[in-house]
């Protein structure tokens, strides 16, 4: 295929300044000249699939954007694109649901790109319970879920602290990908209400674990829970789908929690 300067320069200029990087910054990091990246972002030059690469290395572009910035420049996309169900993907897929139902009788449940829910172990249904059915027609959004006042708000006792931790972590998304969907759903997010009962903010919780995890205090027909929340994700996958793919796994902080959650899956 032939390289088309004019419609990958733009797109090139566009994510160095989304990571607010200089020409001179990105063209170190990448190790070609300050005047080649300009000529590049110009459409005085076209690069090649191999300078395409070299540059979405610096600029941390994910494989779909990588895959983007190759179209742009008029080659075929280097990362497949398969649906999760593909047979091609079954052995990741079971991989997952291993992951999955070994967390259990605690919950977890993995999400795609827009935090669609993918799939559950059996622990996470009992938390749902009077959640309305309308929220939990697929697909899913497990944010929506998390936030929505008709969802799991009200049982959050640390709602302030929780819907700063999930409203950061899509921010990052967004600045990392600028996806349109994600956008809007920030958006959407930051106009629901705060619960009436929420505790105060208590900015240093997570900092109080090192950043490595996120208190959830949930209330629950098993009483009062109190998790840890991790993610999981897969970065030397090689399909687009899989690279975005994310566990949310809920570990107890405390022995109550930890009680609670076994009667629960006792049932």
């Amino acid at each position: 295929m032939i390289p088309t300067a004019a419609s990958v320069g733009p797109l090139l200029r566009q994510w160095r300044r989304r990571r607010r990087l200089s020409q001179l910054e990105l063209a170190a990091e990448a190790e070609v000249s300050q005047r080649h990246l300009s000529f590049l972002e110009s459409g005085r030059a076209a690069p090649s699939r191999e300078m395409v690469l070299r540059l979405a290395e610096p600029l941390d572009l994910p494989l779909r954007e990588r895959n983007a910035l190759l179209v742009a420049a008029g080659f075929a996309p280097l990362y497949p694109e398969r649906a999760l169900d593909h047979p091609r993907l079954a052995a990741a897929r079971r991989a997952v649901e291993l992951l999955l139902a070994g967390q259990e009788p605690h919950p977890a449940l993995a999400v795609d790109r827009h935090w669609t829910l993918v799939s559950a172990n059996r622990a996470l249904a009992p938390l749902l319970a009077g959640v309305p059915e309308d929220l939990l027609e697929p697909p899913v959004n497990v944010l929506r879920l998390s936030l929505h006042p008709r969802g799991l708000a009200a049982r959050i006792r640390n709602f302030r602290d929780w819907r700063g931790h999930l409203l950061a972590r899509l921010q990052a998304q967004v600045d990392n990908s600028a996806d349109a969907v994600l956008m809007a759903l920030v958006e959407e997010l930051k106009g629901y209400p705060v619960p009436a009962g929420a505790l105060p903010a208590q900015p240093g919780a997570a900092a109080a674990l090192g950043g490595i995890a996120v208190p959830l205090e949930l209330d629950s027909a098993g009483g009062r829970l109190s998790f840890l929340s991790t993610t999981t994700v897969f970065g030397t996958a090689m399909d687009v789908a899989l690279s975005e793919l994310a566990i949310e796994s809920f570990f107890p902080a405390d022995p109550e929690t930890a009680a609670a959650m076994r009667r629960l899956a006792e049932g």
